[in-house]
């Protein structure tokens, strides 16, 4: 029998607990004690958010479980653990609320600077809600009132409740950012919580794993790897002119890596070796700068293999990918889910626009755990032309107070600068508070561009006259080696049905691995000099290193054309310029962006002479896409800064959760995410089924999902239902679903997946 922790209550009665859980064996092992577990989770907070508010964590922490004292709670605990089989609650089976008694007592102690810890406390479990119409309901609730009296009744230790000399009102005035940083602020000392209290709940539940967590390599320790790597690429490098431009790149990228941390760019063309030296500055730049880990972002879950293969290549192990496929619905997290989800504690982290920006404005516990681990940091942002403009205003401030307050250093890594400096328009609306103070790495893009042009684009001579598809494919066959780009899913498989027999194809419908497998087809056979013909979405565009002589590009935005560019003539082979050919397809651009930077590139390019690739051009093009966009679309600088007029720096109501369904990047609701069945080029791979039965038997873990995230495709919701009432995928966890092993539906060896043969809407598939 476990003693209780107050000598003032009776003999007889058991210490609190936190967790329970069984051992291998099916027995249940000794309860995690709740005192030790406040604590435990306190001091791991403390430990996470030392640069940004160590005492705001550590108390947060003490104070999460607080409501885990009462007397409901525990009856319920010991109840469905079997350690007291008469423990009953009459008229409450199976609930027992307990996250809103420390939040309470923090408001009672500290009026409104008490909220802070309010956000945190009563959001540990079911993410940070709104102030208006969420926690303020709440709190008036008489039954809040009524966890915190019963809690505090059970007299838990004064040293749990005791603050010390710690002055929240004082402290409040030291928020990083000030008003407009406070929202980050509070989602930071969110994460150290909500990742302290999985870490000691996992370091009861599961000893072994929590102790393999804390095993990767620091970037001290891999530095080493890298050094030796790139001594071997430029041994093995032939003396070409691009070699010898992409060493150049490199030494100015390690040189620049001494310059005090802030936001830099990498501006550099297309093939001129980008992500290998802008690891070099990182890791450098950390060296200097004692900067915990890499973050590599990347634009598109379809090209994030690639990148992460190139550094597993050279790092082993120790890469983390994360992207968001293989996640379980926002609303239906599981304990199992929560444990199961990434914290980048990696020193090398692979992740996509997507689950970066959208964790830092989320309101959920798994997506919020890995922001403190951001914190002084080396941020890549690959390819940071593709930033959607209509979130465009909340992501530069966002990245601004992270330059500014968390020690990060942000790389805008591209061959396409967008035009991100702050500008200021008679209409305020098309204004932009952008990153100011960027210094460039490269001493002189201009001569780089002028010196890397291996390509010549041609423009169609009539803007207004499209192409058919078979009348392409007829053009398109008469190259040995071609790549064709289009902008959707259903314009990529038209054009690969009219194309001759032994085209491949190329789209998000493909899984990861599919995908990787295809490209090392490609890239295989281009080097044998096989004839080689290629259909393709824009997933190509971004990261995915093929060389071809001729590149067919379909009317888009200037940005998209240059990086379709980027795929030809890479690695100046060819005894003349590569052939760039811009063509109007059959159906315009789906409404939207894409139809935007189609109509801003017809701007800009249609009165140009010579060279359409230059950095001029680039800067003039995104301006005028810029201004034609609603940077703030959704309002989301409204809900969270509090400059804005809808805010009131005197109740600190930050509207979290609202912020965070805005927030997305995707526009997902209509889609569902889909484990597909693919056994490899040879059919023979059954790796897919055996981790599938996996997780149907023993649920999610880390590694685990890391591997389904490279065979998951997202359908549209309308084209899942039939599958899923037909019996040809089922929900293997709440919102992830999984392809049968005997479902009655396709998935194409050539074209990935194609439920019943359907045609496809314009609006389902851009990629």
């Amino acid at each position: 029998m476990q003693p209780s922790h107050d000598g003032a209550n009776a003999p007889h009665r058991l210490a609190p607990i936190a967790h329970a859980a069984q051992d291998g064996n099916g027995n249940w092992r000794e309860p995690h004690d709740l005192v030790a577990h406040l604590h435990g989770v306190g001091e791991l907070a403390a430990d996470f958010a030392q640069w940004f508010g160590a005492d705001w964590a550590r108390l947060a922490g003490r104070w999460h479980d607080l409501g885990k004292f009462r007397p409901r709670f525990q009856k319920y605990i010991r109840l469905v653990s079997g350690f007291e089989a008469d423990a009953h609650i009459k008229g409450e089976a199976g609930k027992a609320p307990h996250s809103t008694a420390g939040a309470m007592l923090a408001i009672d102690r500290f009026d409104v600077a008490g909220r802070v810890l309010a956000y945190l406390i009563a959001g540990h479990h079911a993410g940070l809600d709104d102030w208006f119409g969420g926690l303020r309901e709440r709190f008036d609730d008489p039954k809040s009132r009524e966890e915190l009296s019963e809690s505090l009744a059970e007299n838990p230790p004064a040293e749990l409740l005791d603050v010390g000399e710690f002055d929240p009102a004082a402290a409040l005035r030291a928020v990083p950012g000030g008003k407009n940083g406070f929202a980050l602020w509070v989602r930071m000392l969110f994460s150290a919580l909500v990742d302290a209290d999985f870490l000691d709940t996992e370091r009861y539940m599961d000893p072994d794993k929590f102790v393999r967590r804390n095993t990767w390599p620091t970037l001290e320790e891999l530095t080493p790897l890298f050094d030796t790597h790139m001594t071997q690429l430029a041994d093995q490098a032939k003396p070409t002119d691009v070699n010898i431009l992409r060493a150049g790149i490199l030494r100015q990228c390690r040189d620049a890596a001494a310059l005090e941390p802030g936001l830099f760019s990498l501006t550099v063309p297309t093939g001129g070796g980008k992500t290998l030296s802008g690891m070099a500055f990182a890791l450098e730049h950390a060296r200097h700068y004692g900067k915990r880990r890499v973050i590599h972002v990347i634009p598109y879950t379809s090209i994030i293999e690639q990148t992460a293969n190139i550094f597993r290549n050279i790092f082993g192990d120790a890469v983390v990918e994360h992207h968001s496929n293989a996640e379980s619905s926002p609303d239906q997290e599981t304990s199992a889910s929560r444990l199961a989800c990434e914290n980048w504690d990696a020193s090398i982290v692979v992740t996509t626009n997507v689950q970066f920006f959208e964790s830092l404005f989320a309101s959920r516990t798994s997506r919020c755990r890995k922001l403190h681990n951001i914190v002084e940091s080396v941020v890549i942002l690959d390819e940071a032309q593709l930033l959607p403009p209509e979130f465009l205003q909340p992501i530069l401030d966002m990245l601004n107070l992270l330059a500014q307050h968390y020690g990060v250093t942000v790389v805008i890594s591209t061959a396409t600068q967008p035009a991100l400096a702050s500008r200021e328009y008679f209409d305020v609306r098309q204004s932009l508070r952008g990153l100011d103070d960027v210094r460039e790495i490269i001493a002189d893009p201009d001569a780089l561009y002028e010196a890397l042009e291996r390509v010549k684009v041609r423009l169609p001579t009539d803007w207004q006259q499209s192409i058919e598809w078979l009348q392409l494919a007829e053009e398109l066959s008469t190259r040995d080696s071609v790549l064709a780009i289009v902008n959707t899913r259903k314009d990529a498989r038209a054009l690969w049905e009219a194309m001759p027999q032994g085209t491949l194809h190329l789209s998000a419908l493909m899984c990861g691995a599919h995908r990787s497998q295809v490209i090392q087809d490609i890239k295989t056979r281009l080097k044998a000099g096989t004839p080689t013909r290629v259909v393709s979405t824009q997933l190509v565009e971004a990261g995915v290193d093929v060389d071809f002589p001729v590149v067919y590009r379909a009317m888009a935005g200037l940005d998209s054309i240059a990086q379709a560019a980027g795929r030809c003539n890479r690695e100046g082979k060819l005894d003349r310029k590569g052939e760039v050919v811009v063509f109007v397809p059959p159906n315009p651009a789906p409404p939207g962006l894409l139809r935007q930077g189609e109509n801003a590139c017809r701007e800009v390019l249609r009165d140009v002479v010579g060279s359409r690739l230059t950095r001029p051009l680039f800067a003039a093009y995104f301006e005028r896409l810029y201004y034609g966009c609603a940077l703030d679309k959704y309002g989301i600088c409204d809900d969270l800064f509090m400059a804005h007029k809808k805010l009131s720096a005197d109740t600190l109501a930050i509207a979290f959760r609202t912020a965070a369904k805005k927030f997305r990047l995707i526009d997902d609701e209509d889609s569902l995410p889909i484990v597909v069945r693919y056994h490899g080029k040879d059919g023979k791979d059954t790796s897919i089924d055996q981790w599938l039965g996996l997780l149907h038997r023993d649920g999610p873990q880390r590694w685990l999902m890391r591997k389904l995230q490279r065979y998951t495709v997202n359908l549209n919701r309308r084209q899942a239902v039939p599958l899923l009432d037909r019996g040809d995928i089922e929900e293997v966890l709440p919102g992830l679903y999984a392809q049968i092993e005997q479902g009655h539906w396709v998935y194409d060896e050539q074209l990935g997946l194609l439920p019943d043969g359907k045609t496809w809407a314009a609006e389902d598939y851009v990629m």
